[in-house]
């Protein structure tokens, strides 16, 4: 049964699906995937064709989005789109600690989330696709993780695409998850030089945040306890157009004077425990390293791992001497899963899976080398969230692919610069520019 309703503009409704939980087993366990279908008002009755949304990740639904925000009122001049809440997200049968323990114990949960990757995903969306569009191929647009998924899209079914369209999310094809941070620690550090450039008066009071997390043991309202490394996580926000200024802001009234001296203030903490917290969004630190493995090579915490090649990260050393806290970027550590309630349960779990060996490849560069699919790809110049560089060797090995390589917005491009992004990417897929 489908549900449809109104909003400004706009008339949605409200799809499920049921899919294999392991395509190879077409008869066995079934899942659930929940889609919302976005027409305008004012074409409701026409026969248009479809735009996929592939939400970035891995671990979260798809926007939620009010009206025609941000890139979709661009898409719903020729579209009706779908914003496909990937398996395991959102309304599609939901992964977290509250639903894992169903799978039995942490060896069965690591086999299940397995299931979880890429190429499922893609799987998901073909098993979907004959009854959205009666079979008609329709155009990809993925953002980030999104972007990943649709060059394995590319690489397993290029059939089902009309056009693909990706923002800020080329993956290398064949880098492991250690050659991408090695990749992104120094694009971190020069987006936390920039950030202090900006604001000066942030370095003293990262420093001075630091050195109260290093002296005491803070535990958030929730239940989350703020280590040092924890609040360093907090440079993920660099990676967004406004997220400069967002960090300063938090920074900027972080303590308040009590009788037994300074702390921590209440709106600080409730601020950063909605930023750090995974509750929302589990997958994310379950599977985020699992999406570079493609051979029996283990990632192994891969970004902690490669954290210890950087020294100037370590906060005690850096608060030992002269120098700035940096913060980290878009990376998953072992102790998060101490640190975080709504991981906490999970750690076992994350941990087998991170010393898996036995993954399959994502990519196929033969069949991209023969891809007659039109592509258009948004590269960020400097994304903290994807290397550039591996992003632009990727786009050289997709025939046809055509980029359009840009410093004008960060990793939320899409969002940030509304209807822009898509109506380029759409001129480069046609040709027309």
């Amino acid at each position: 049964m489908t549900v449809s309703y109104r909003q400004p503009g706009v008339v949605l409704t409200d799809h499920r699906f049921t899919v294999p939980l392991d395509h190879d087993d077409p008869s066995g366990e079934t899942i659930e995937l929940f889609a919302r279908e976005v027409v305008a008002r004012d074409r409701v009755g026409r026969d248009l064709p479809w735009l996929l949304y592939l939400q970035g990740g891995p671990g979260f639904g798809a926007n939620r989005f009010i009206g025609k925000q941000a890139w979709l009122g661009r898409a719903l001049q020729e579209y009706r789109v779908l914003l496909l809440d990937q398996r395991g997200t959102g309304n599609s049968t939901p992964v977290n600690r509250q639903t894992l323990p169903l799978r039995g114990g942490p060896a069965e949960q690591a086999a299940h989330l397995t299931r979880f990757r890429g190429d499922a995903i893609v799987r998901d969306c073909e098993a979907i696709r004959p009854q959205v569009t009666g079979g008609a191929p329709w155009t990809v647009l993925g953002q980030s993780f999104g972007g990943f998924c649709t060059v394995t899209y590319l690489s397993i079914a290029p059939e089902g695409l009309d056009q693909a369209l990706i923002t800020g999310g080329l993956p290398s094809l064949d880098a492991h998850a250690d050659d991408v941070y090695r990749a992104a620690y120094p694009r971190t550090e020069r987006k936390v030089a920039a950030h202090y450039a900006r604001y000066p008066q942030d370095v003293e009071r990262a420093r001075r945040i630091a050195d109260h997390l290093l002296t005491h043991d803070v535990v958030l309202p929730s239940g989350y306890r703020l280590t040092v490394e924890a609040f360093q996580t907090l440079g993920v926000l660099l990676g967004s157009g406004d997220g400069s200024h967002r960090l300063h802001y938090l920074l900027e009234d972080a303590f308040v004077r009590t009788p037994s001296g300074p702390a921590l203030s209440d709106a600080f903490q409730e601020q950063v425990q909605g930023l750090l917290s995974y509750a929302g969004h589990p997958l994310y630190a379950l599977i985020h390293e699992s999406i570079y493995a493609q051979d029996d090579r283990p990632t192994a915490w891969s970004a902690e791992r490669v954290r210890s090649e950087f020294p100037q990260f370590d906060a005690a050393k850096t608060l030992a001497g002269d120098e700035p806290l940096l913060f980290t970027g878009e990376t998953v550590h072992p102790w998060l899963f101490d640190c975080d309630p709504a991981l906490r349960p999970l750690r076992e779990t994350a941990g087998l899976l991170a010393a898996r060996t036995d993954w399959t490849p994502l990519y196929d560069p033969a069949r991209l080398a023969a891809n007659e699919v039109p592509v258009a790809a948004a590269v960020y110049h400097d994304d903290l969230y994807v290397d550039t560089a591996h992003s632009l060797a990727t786009a050289r090995a997709i025939r046809g692919l055509r980029t359009w390589v840009t410093d004008e917005f960060e990793h939320d491009g899409v969002r940030a610069g509304g209807p822009r992004v898509l109506d380029r990417l759409l001129a480069l897929a046609r040709d027309d520019v």
